[in-house]
């Protein structure tokens, strides 16, 4: 069983950028919102379903703040300017009456197509496994292209949403 003390930060390069994936800590709350903030209108929509400005303080307490166990959490940082900056995040959050998770992956808008989706899927889907998650699933906008793209990358199944023609749900066996 993986815990976040025991998950290595991983480094990759982009071109000349080195890019960290590491696990998401509760002191990561400022580069969270700011990485929030400042994604595009349709990236936020795709995320969240919904059209939001900012992470209110309690939505970003949830989002940043877990144990480890049912839920977590991987971010993608540069250094931009001598400080930390999120360009991308990967998470889950544990079913309790099953082994499936619920995940997301978001990446903000000027690195997408870069790869960094799957970068940041691969330590969530092996800490997902290491602790005895059977199934990743996400339910995401039928227009969201680039998850679809994600999903066939990941070898994902797809069904649609019962009762709502607008969404799709991408099913990911571990």
């Amino acid at each position: 069983m993986l815990s976040i003390n025991t998950v290595a930060q991983i480094h990759h390069k982009i071109g000349d950028v080195e890019i960290t994936i590491r696990p998401m800590t509760s002191e990561d709350k400022e580069i969270e919102s700011s990485f929030v903030q400042h994604l595009s209108f349709e990236s936020k929509h795709n995320r969240f379903l919904e059209g939001i400005n900012e992470l209110s303080p309690t939505m970003l307490k949830r989002l940043c703040d877990f144990d480890g166990k049912t839920a977590m959490a991987f971010v993608a940082t540069i250094q931009h300017e001598d400080k930390e900056q999120q360009i991308g995040v990967s998470r889950y959050a544990t079913d309790p009456d099953t082994n499936e998770s619920e995940m997301a992956v978001t990446v903000a808008d000027e690195w997408q197509h870069h790869g960094i989706a799957k970068l940041l899927m691969q330590p969530l889907i092996e800490y997902a496994k290491n602790n005895g998650i059977t199934a990743l699933y996400s339910i995401d906008l039928v227009s969201n292209t680039g998850m679809h793209h994600l999903a066939n990358d990941l070898g994902m199944s797809s069904e649609q949403v019962p009762d709502d023609a607008r969404l799709r749900k991408y099913i990911l066996k571990i």
